[in-house]
């Protein structure tokens, strides 16, 4: 609004200014406006990043069904196993597709590429979900600022090495060795995306239902996506899976509440168990 000009006295001057009154309001509606806005911006944010994660995902599915492809039906080697909370103790290496026993510790991305899934996409980005903020640590401890190199696992039931662990035999620990062996593989899981708390080895190990050990976290998913992971199974799909409460890290290895029970049997009844064909 144009304003006359005003003279007090002292010479004419333009009463355009606004008065304090008018500044504070409009100090109100901005803020009013982003008490809206942000919450939607951010869960906007979200949404792209989970989409990312579920299409990184996804290509890492596709490079393991090239190399079923290449290689007579058999999954690619899953043989990177550490004892829980000690990744210095390899408790089974070689070949795997992706020979990583401490993703904390990865300070370049060697084992990625020595990877036997790396030929068939040559794209670090692929491995790491963009909501993971987790850095590295050197070998010592200290504190380094890169971003890890990897966010993902691949599931134990997956061609895994069930006799890693001593305390378990391979009837324990069942795992697929061909993708003809799935009876049904838009059941199984095969990359997770875990937890930032957990990630050491390059496989994501659980308790078989009934065990001495069902009740206890090896790994945990993650829950960096608004409560949920993503998850990719062996018919090739990705899902987005919502947790029913958040997901915490108290230590190796970590009991499983009451309260989250029905989370980790969602995990357990995507491997195979010891009574699968």
């Amino acid at each position: 609004m144009h304003r006359q000009p005003t003279d007090y006295g002292h010479g004419r001057i333009f009463a355009d200014a606004f008065t304090l009154i008018e500044l504070l309001v409009v100090i109100a509606i901005i803020a009013i406006l982003a008490a809206i806005l942000l919450p939607a911006l951010s869960a906007a944010k979200s949404r792209a990043l989970n989409i990312v994660c579920e299409n990184n995902i996804s290509q890492l599915e596709v490079c393991l069904h090239l190399y079923i492809t290449d290689n007579h039906d058999h999954f690619v080697p899953n043989n990177s196993i550490a004892a829980a909370g000690d990744p210095g103790m390899g408790l089974s290496t070689g070949l795997s597709w992706l020979p990583d026993l401490n993703a904390v510790t990865e300070i370049d991305p060697s084992n990625i590429v020595n990877g036997l899934l790396f030929q068939y996409n040559r794209s670090l980005g692929i491995y790491h979900c963009p909501s993971d903020r987790s850095t590295l640590k050197t070998a010592g401890g200290q504190p380094y600022p890169h971003l890890r190199w990897r966010s993902y696992n691949m599931s134990q039931s997956v061609n895994g090495d069930s006799e890693a662990n001593p305390l378990y035999s391979l009837e324990a620990l069942p795992a697929y060795e061909k993708y003809t062996e799935v009876r049904h593989p838009s059941r199984i899981f095969v990359f997770i995306d875990e937890s930032s708390d957990t990630i050491e080895d390059a496989e994501f190990g659980c308790p078989p239902i009934g065990s001495w050990d069902d009740g206890y976290w090896w790994d945990m998913p993650s829950d960096r996506h608004m409560q949920s992971a993503n998850l990719s199974f062996v018919d090739g799909h990705v899902d987005h899976w919502k947790w029913k409460v958040p997901k915490t890290f108290n230590g190796w290895v970590g009991a499983v509440t009451p309260e989250e029970m029905p989370d980790y049997r969602r995990v357990q009844n995507a491997m195979k168990q010891p009574n699968d064909d």
